[in-house]
């Protein structure tokens, strides 16, 4: 089958990161011809003029819509797309000048419906981008589930950075209108119809997360209240790990209990723990303070997440409650 590339890419109030997306494409090492669709998701900052500055150096075709959020603005770009493979990546995204070559090179020769790659940080990034980054990709914090090479076959992709067939896409309906989580909730119906995924380590991006640290506890909050919800969703895809970073909060609650009765080990081990990912992300990002930081965005990431899918799990869960009238948040009308 002759694969023909459209990126998606919807966008919220940021035309200066789709110039630098923009930027990045026009940068590509390669002769594979690809669209670009962007769409405007209700921006009162619109990146129409930033578009149109690419025109002639890139195959952009470009949207503007009511805001409706980002899986149903990527439903709107694959609908109005030219090609048969569509690759789906966020706004903050910056690509190296090898992706293309990369995707087209590894995915005809072992070729899935729905692939993922992996992000990274940029040296540019700041020291806060590069800490979050850290928390969200390193294997001492997530288990390497955003992009560990172990995890090559039945890799659950993320938007940020997904490949998906045009017949992948019609099959499902594409996103569903839950956000955060829209992701795996596609990838588990992909895989009730049979569909493949897999990860493509080589199809790399630099995800900047232009976000606050309030900005990133509310983000992993959202998480994990809503994986109950597609563990409700998508019976049979629950994990005992999905709890580990709730048992983490609680575990470190006990440590400093029993510290005050004299019994430190505990403490002590949480305090390994850290020093760890201190030594690990600082020896990996040539930093001390990246290193430091690295620690508070794992404790943020920690807590948020695990606060999230414990106050979830009891509303929906054990209690029963509907997640649209509980949640009405994580859902766009």
């Amino acid at each position: 089958m002759s694969l023909e590339y459209s990126f998606i890419i919807p966008v919220y109030n940021r035309p200066d990161e789709i110039k630098e997306l923009l930027e990045s494409f026009a940068h590509q090492e390669t002769t594979i011809p690809f669209e670009v669709v962007i769409i405007e998701d209700g921006s009162s900052i619109p990146s129409d003029i930033i578009s149109n500055e690419y025109k002639e150096a890139l195959d952009i075709s470009y949207f503007s819509k009511p805001n409706s959020g980002p899986g149903d603005s990527r439903n709107y770009g694959m609908q109005r797309a030219k090609g048969n493979y569509f690759i789906i990546l966020d706004s903050d995204c910056i690509l190296p000048s090898t992706y293309v070559e990369a995707m087209h090179k590894s995915l005809p020769q072992d070729y899935v419906d729905c692939f993922g790659g992996p992000d990274a940080a940029h040296h540019s990034f700041t020291t806060i981008q590069k800490a979050i980054n850290y928390a969200m990709t390193s294997f001492l914090t997530t288990g390497g589930i955003r992009g560990g090479k172990q995890q090559v076959q039945d890799f659950q992709p993320r938007s940020f950075n997904m490949g998906l067939s045009r017949a992948a896409f019609e099959a499902t309906d594409g996103f569903g209108d839950i956000h955060p989580g829209e992701d795996p909730d596609l990838v588990l119906r992909l895989w009730s119809l049979g569909y493949k995924t897999r990860l493509l380590p080589e199809a790399y991006v630099y995800h900047k997360r232009r976000v606050s640290w309030s900005n990133f506890y509310t983000q992993v909050n959202k998480f994990g209240m809503v994986r109950p919800i597609l563990n409700k969703w998508h019976p049979g895809s629950a994990k005992m790990t999905y709890w580990f970073p709730t048992l983490f909060v609680v575990g470190v609650i006990a440590s400093v209990f029993f510290a005050c009765l004299g019994f430190g080990l505990f403490l002590l081990l949480f305090c390994l723990y850290c020093g760890i990912i201190f030594m690990h992300s600082g020896i990996l990002n040539k930093s001390g303070v990246v290193g430091l930081l690295s620690v508070f965005a794992m404790l943020i990431q920690f807590y948020g997440y695990g606060t999230g899918f414990l106050k979830s799990t009891i509303a929906v869960g054990w209690m029963g409650k509907l997640p649209r009238k509980r949640f009405p948040k994580l859902f766009f009308k």
